[in-house]
């Protein structure tokens, strides 16, 4: 009888256990070559091509490129424009995630459509948009003149644009998130004292840095590479509106491939850079995550 109920629990326990459903080595291995293969000419390949096409003419020639005046001027004109357009899509993606997800009113839906406007518009056409605002013949473009504010061709028109195609990036990061939060911690907060902006930095933000660090980096790589919107709106006026990505055009077009690839290998670093800060937050985010799950 006692073998009898061993053997039965042996058995149960191996009709529990799930069965692991698997490819034969060969199909394994042609799917992981494939893959290989395809990031390997279509993504590892260009990136070594552009160092390659950088220091083809010296190290000399390459730095030479990058501290001329008008390189240097593009670097400063594009990070100037991320430190101010990433803050600004910081605050707009905290407010809206923290009126989506924490409040009902009418047009909520609306909002969350709007959001993802610049996700279905070409950056194109969003420059489009601003020159039909604030242009000469737009719809503020008198009134600016007659008050010598310079929108288009100009610093603030940059930001404008780039605020504007990237505004979603911080917002979507952060909405799933504090959907999933729910607001039970925040009204127990409430029951104990706690206070508006005690409450978000003791209890919201804790719940949600790791993704508002990631909306940030996200939001940050697209306003340093952003080509489409910019192109429309700064006048492409060399050593004054031109960003990295434009003066990487310009020189290209000008036969310079030395100059354009060694703007090109800079830019291309930032975006490794970004990259590599998003890898290393999203492994401390999963590790919480799997803290916390324990």
């Amino acid at each position: 009888m006692a073998g009898y109920v061993a053997t039965a629990k042996a058995g149960s326990s191996t009709l529990g256990r799930p069965k692991h459903i698997t490819e034969p080595a060969v199909v394994k291995w042609v799917l992981i070559s494939v893959a290989l293969l395809f990031l390997g000419l279509l993504l590892v390949l260009p990136l070594v091509s552009v160092f390659v096409e950088a220091f083809r003419k010296g190290a000399e020639v390459y730095f030479k490129a990058l501290t001329d005046p008008d390189a240097a001027s593009a670097i400063r004109l594009t990070l100037m424009t991320a430190a101010v357009a990433v803050p600004l899509n910081l605050l707009f993606g905290l407010s809206a995630a923290w009126a989506i997800t924490k409040f009902n009113f009418k047009g909520k839906n609306l909002l969350i459509t709007l959001i993802d406007l610049p996700f279905a518009v070409s950056p194109v056409i969003s420059g489009l948009i601003f020159v039909l605002l604030f242009g000469a013949k737009g719809w503020f473009g008198p009134w600016l003149d007659d008050h010598d504010i310079k929108i288009l061709f100009a610093l603030p028109g940059i930001v404008l644009a780039t605020v504007f195609v990237t505004f979603p990036f911080i917002a979507r990061e952060l909405l799933p998130i504090m959907q999933a939060q729910g607001v039970q911690e925040e009204e127990a907060a409430v029951t104990l004292g706690a206070k508006g902006w005690r409450i978000f930095w003791k209890v919201t933000l804790p719940n949600i840095k790791w993704g508002l660090l990631y909306g940030i980096i996200l939001c940050n790589a697209r306003a340093m590479g952003e080509f489409g919107a910019v192109s429309v709106v700064s006048g492409h006026i060399r050593g004054s509106t031109n960003t990295m990505p434009l003066h990487i055009q310009i020189l290209y077009n000008e036969y310079n491939s030395a100059g354009a690839f060694a703007m090109a290998s800079l830019l291309l670093l930032l975006a490794v850079v970004t990259l590599a800060v998003k890898s290393i937050i999203e492994w401390k985010f999963d590790g919480t995550q799997h803290i916390e799950g324990e």
